[in-house]
């Protein structure tokens, strides 16, 4: 019988927010067995964030924490805290996001679980790692901006604007996955866990890919510059008769098909004509000259897209070849990926509203069938009795 990828990993999740309740959330959807210790009473704190809410609280928090079990423990009550230790103790896996020191001040650090449970994965995610930046309070709108992505998100001469979704947040979820994945797989090989550690600010810097890539070239950082892309044209949103389309040019044969379908072939293969004075005229020919002409090849599509409407010059650029969408509001996205048959939301059961499903695909395993965020509490009861009787 097939089944889980993770089926018979269990998790102890001490994470709240975001980026850790990711982590653990995504390995709930492979199957792991994730509980999630909260503060009684307030619980995380995005239990607390909105609007918007549903009839059962934050969407906020829901995004996020679906099929996991809820514990409420006190972590300075000495009796909730040995049920939070003897929970760690039984798990594969153990998440957490506090300011580095407080877990090993409770008893609950790496060390003190790994004396009694030497298989254990221990993932800690910071905001500016354990050192130096260990008392910073790691908040995505401040990584943002002090990691450089606000420098570069934003129009030319603009204020520096974050990313309209806690992405940081986001890629350090991800990143913990993906190394508390690669260390139960070196548990097969050693028997031993390993603490593990991320943090946001290096997720981002590590994200940042050619930009970074560029400063340390150059040793210049780049700047702003709204949806154009600083190594390629046309990569950027283009007007026409009633709104945007984003187009993207990958290569010359791709932008020679995108003149073909706006008629304004020649651009893509001649060479603008030797004016009169006798200069030579501006080349689109190859990607190098595309970028250092930006504005003047702007100025030549938009000419042409002028003459029909998004929707139109879409379905034609997509015929012939060509990257093209319009820009969708999230409504309108999760439509689109819908008619493309990409099933993006999944039922939690409950009445809880639909959410936006694990984004991998799997040609065997099944994945376990997703529950609903759980209240405050909802499994105290229970992991109690269990840990009790399996002390």
């Amino acid at each position: 019988m097939n089944e889980a990828p993770l089926a018979g990993v269990k998790v102890a999740d001490f994470s709240r927010v975001l980026a850790g309740p990711l982590a653990t959330m995504t390995l709930a959807d492979l199957g792991a067995e994730v509980v999630k210790v909260e503060r009684p009473g307030t619980g995380d704190d995005t239990r607390q964030w909105g609007p918007p809410w549903d009839a059962h609280g934050s969407s906020y928090f829901a995004c996020v924490n679906r099929s996991k079990r809820s514990v409420a423990l006190d972590l300075r009550d000495a009796g909730d805290l040995a049920v939070a230790r003897r929970l760690a103790a039984e798990a594969d896996v153990v998440v957490e996001n506090f300011l580095t020191g407080t877990m090993d001040r409770l008893g609950l650090g790496f060390d003190a679980l790994a004396a009694d449970n030497p298989r254990l994965v221990y993932c800690s995610i910071t905001g500016f790692g354990s050192g130096e930046g260990a008392t910073l309070p790691g908040y995505d709108f401040v990584v943002q901006a002090v990691g450089g992505l606000m420098s570069i998100t934003g129009q030319a001469g603009g204020e520096p604007t974050k990313v309209g979704v806690a992405l940081v947040d986001v890629l350090t979820g991800k990143d913990a996955v993906i190394g508390i994945l690669a260390a139960l797989r070196e548990r097969e090989r050693s028997g031993l866990g390993q603490r593990i550690e991320v943090s946001l600010l290096t997720s981002l810097l590590g994200s940042l890919v050619n930009q970074a890539s560029a400063t340390l070239t150059t040793g210049v950082a780049p700047g702003r510059m709204g949806n154009q892309h600083p190594s390629i044209a046309p990569y950027e949103t283009l007007r026409c008769r009633d709104g945007l389309v984003a187009v993207a040019c990958g290569n010359d044969d791709q932008f020679r098909r995108l003149c073909g379908v706006l008629g304004v072939g020649a651009v893509a293969v001649v060479s603008a004509q030797t004016s009169s004075n006798g200069d030579p005229g501006m080349s689109f020919l190859h990607n190098r000259d595309r970028v250092e002409h930006r504005a003047a090849l702007v100025e030549v599509l938009e000419r042409a897209l002028a003459t029909d409407d998004a929707e139109t010059w879409v379905r034609r650029l997509t015929e012939a070849g060509v990257a093209a969408g319009q820009v969708n509001d999230v409504a309108h996205a999760l439509e689109y990926a819908d008619r493309l048959g990409l099933d993006p939301t999944v039922e939690v059961g409950d009445g809880h509203p639909r959410q936006v499903r694990h984004p991998i695909r799997w040609g065997r395993s099944p994945l376990p069938p997703p529950t609903p965020p759980p209240t405050l509490g909802q499994h105290t009861t229970e992991i109690r009795s269990h840990l009790q009787e399996h002390r």
